[in-house]
């Protein structure tokens, strides 16, 4: 079911023009292509922009509003959503210039196109996480031919501007009606949008103008990356075919499993396991920590799941101001065998103990609050 311009666009119907320009602009910025990451965002731009079309044509929306789509299929012969998306970013060229996009596509030019963007990744350890380092990530990327310096045509020939679109790389098709006159704008059949035609391709390339090969990127990871996170290389991506700006590099970064601590957010987890007579008279165990080992006190009678909290010695926030927690889960190892005179020695033990040996420090809601905090 075809979309409602109106809707699409976000206004009334009696909209006044600079309404409806005005908000074409603002879904225009939000919505395309070469800005938007959405994965809908090149079909939903070209929804707003053929409601723009339709709407900004006074004769256009006087027939829309008095017969919907129907009437438009009725004066054009088609459907509807049949606009190409040279025409999309013309438009979107013809309001915001060519500077966001980097092209030159004024006075019916062909604009320089920009290369596609690539993914590569690259896997570091969780200390490396909360450090910081530079890598080098190896990837494979389509550069510029050398042979031909990019142009695609053997050396020592140019490539002939297009006698069908006359170097535009798009063409127009009129169609005329009761109702007036269409225009439809679509990429030149003849070289595909390129605006120009090779009769003798470069035998490296064969006339793309590009070549794959094997590049290292040094990538600057920040301290506090969380697993997953990408990082943007602008300029280091793919070529564009037949010249116009490079793409990006989008780096992702897998973080490994250290099998030390457990990562929530900034903070960080360990456990420590203390002997039965260690948390009952107290100790003081080496524990692994971010900046290496520290030593760490128990007092006498540390229950089993009390959490200690090291204040600052968790990861860095990225792009941040201090760090998280590292927070120990105390786990009480208990004797599975024993002899029969340790046995003897604990029963005469449990004996000579009383409540008041087993009080708590705190009531309930006191042990509550602290395992919260």
């Amino acid at each position: 079911m075809a979309k409602d311009y109106y809707t699409l666009l976000g206004l009334p119907r009696d909209a006044l023009e600079a309404d409806i320009k005005k908000a074409f602009r603002g879904l225009a910025r939000q919505l395309h292509p070469d800005v938007s990451d959405e994965p809908d965002a090149e079909e939903r731009f070209k929804e707003v922009v053929e409601a723009y079309e339709v709407l900004s044509d006074s004769e256009k929306r006087q027939v829309y509003d008095r017969y919907g789509h129907d009437g438009l299929r009725g004066a054009s012969g088609q459907s509807g959503g049949g606009f190409d998306f040279g025409n999309v970013s013309d438009l979107f060229s013809a309001f915001f210039g060519d500077d966001l996009l980097g092209g030159g596509g004024r006075g019916g030019q062909r604009r320089a196109q920009r290369g596609p963007d690539l993914a590569a990744e690259v896997a570091i350890d969780l200390a490396d996480a909360a450090t910081g380092l530079s890598t080098e990530v190896p990837y494979q990327v389509a550069a510029a031919c050398d042979t031909c310096s990019g142009s695609g045509a053997k050396p020592g020939t140019h490539a002939s501007t297009c006698g069908t679109c006359r170097g535009a790389g798009r063409v127009q098709q009129i169609t005329r009606s009761p109702l007036g006159e269409f225009v439809r704008t679509g990429t030149c059949p003849t070289c595909g949008g390129a605006g120009k035609v090779i009769e003798d391709p470069c035998a490296v390339c064969r006339g793309d103008g590009r070549v794959v090969q094997e590049k290292t990127l040094r990538v600057d990871i920040p301290a506090g990356i969380h697993d997953g996170q990408r990082i943007r290389i602008s300029g280091e991506g793919h070529a564009a075919s037949g010249g116009g700006l490079t793409g990006d590099v989008y780096v992702r970064v897998h973080v490994r499993e250290d099998e030390r601590f457990a990562r929530e957010g900034n903070d960080i987890f360990s456990t420590v396991d203390l002997t039965f007579t260690q948390a009952t008279l107290g100790t003081s165990v080496t524990i692994p920590t971010l900046d290496g080992d520290m030593e760490v006190a128990f007092e006498p009678g540390t229950q089993p799941g009390t959490l200690r909290i090291l204040d600052g010695k968790g990861m860095p926030v990225l792009q941040g101001r201090g760090r998280g927690d590292h927070r120990i889960l105390v786990n009480v190892v208990l004797p599975r065998r024993l002899n029969d005179e340790q046995r003897r020695q604990l029963e005469e033990l449990d004996r000579t103990l009383d409540d008041e040996a087993y009080r708590p420090d705190g009531g309930f809601f006191s042990k509550l609050k602290s395992a919260f905090r």
